[in-house]
């Protein structure tokens, strides 16, 4: 089959003709019919992970599906040849940027069904990622207050929209172009971060999610409320992480050493830090697709390209070129 790999750390992305996924016996085999682009893919690429996550070289690329259910393995309980699928393919099984998937049932859901395969494709990882932070690491409740940098990003433009369902009162920071739609999302504040300095004019946060890293997240910590957390998403990575992942025990004192610098700054003032990495859950997907299918949830869509043109799609991220939310890549 088709697909886009990596030979190496740093290297190309260029096609290839693969072999065909094994299926295992709590596997579906998915016909890709459309995947998204995220930062963890440059990421990968980079071997930003690689101590960490040994992937096999080559490797395919791609951390977001919807598609077809074409087969099943034996022990498959919850799936049937023919369900429309999406799913976050846990670590180590991604390969989304390819004509077809082996995943394992435990992190795929049935596609929202009200959403295209598309708009289902750019869901996913962001999904998850929104649902994790907000529900399971910060627990938030009504009335909260949740700020989020970027926020017309794929993931910020997720995390207004679940924060404000979970009603928490949120602030972003967004171009002066991108205003309009992450008001619409829900965002009660919006600071435009070209000509506003955010640890100005905020203080008091309960959370704050960051994605652009180094000085921001520093000027972050400002902002929080006493006892609040800010969750890092570009790192540094801490001992949590190592743990996350099962790496041992000599990771987690690297890991801890890489992020002192902010711990430490947080611990000063009164607040955590804690860095963050998404985890499949078909369960969760489950939860989530009813929220998209009452409509408390809405993808958005920056562009879309052809599967041919894949390599062209991740330059498109990489350079910074998108201006809202996810861009897809169909199988169309």
């Amino acid at each position: 089959m088709k697909a886009f790999v990596i030979d190496r750390y740093k290297g190309p992305v260029h096609a290839a003709e693969v072999p065909t996924p094994t299926l295992g016996p709590r596997d579906i085999y998915v016909k890709v019919i459309a995947a998204s682009v995220n930062p963890l893919d440059q990421l990968v690429r980079s071997g930003e992970f690689k101590q960490l996550l040994k992937y096999p070289m080559p490797v395919i690329l791609g951390h977001d599906v919807s598609g077809v259910v074409t087969d099943i393995g034996a022990e498959v309980t919850d799936f049937a040849i023919g369900d429309e699928i999406y799913a976050r393919p846990r670590d180590l099984r991604v390969g989304t940027f390819a004509e077809y998937i082996a995943i394992h049932q435990d992190d795929a859901a049935h596609k929202p069904k009200t959403l295209s395969f598309e708009e289902a494709a750019a869901v996913p990882l962001v999904a998850l990622a929104a649902w994790q932070m907000l529900v399971e690491k910060a627990h938030i409740r009504p009335g909260q207050k949740v700020l989020v940098h970027a926020g017309a990003g794929g993931l910020g433009s997720t995390v207004i929209q679940l924060a404000k369902h979970l009603g928490a009162h949120v602030a972003t920071t967004a171009g002066s172009a991108s205003t309009d739609l992450v008001t619409s999302l829900g965002a009660d504040v919006v600071i435009d971060y070209r000509t506003t300095d955010f640890a100005d004019v905020l203080s008091g946060y309960d959370l704050a999610i960051d994605a652009v890293g180094g000085d921001n997240l520093m000027k972050t910590l400002t902002v929080l409320a006493p006892g609040g957390l800010a969750v890092g998403v570009t790192g540094p990575p801490d001992a949590g992480f190592a743990t996350q992942l099962g790496a041992p025990a000599p990771f987690k004192v690297i890991l801890s050493l890489l992020s002192r610098k902010v711990r430490a700054a947080a611990k000063k003032r009164g607040v955590r830090y804690s860095f963050f990495f998404t985890q499949s859950s078909g369960e969760q997907l489950r939860t989530l697709a009813a929220l998209y299918d009452a409509g408390h949830l809405r993808p958005v869509i920056d562009s879309t390209f052809p599967f041919d043109k894949t390599v062209e799609a991740l330059t498109y991220v990489e350079a910074g070129k998108t201006k809202a939310g996810k861009v897809v890549i169909t199988h169309n």
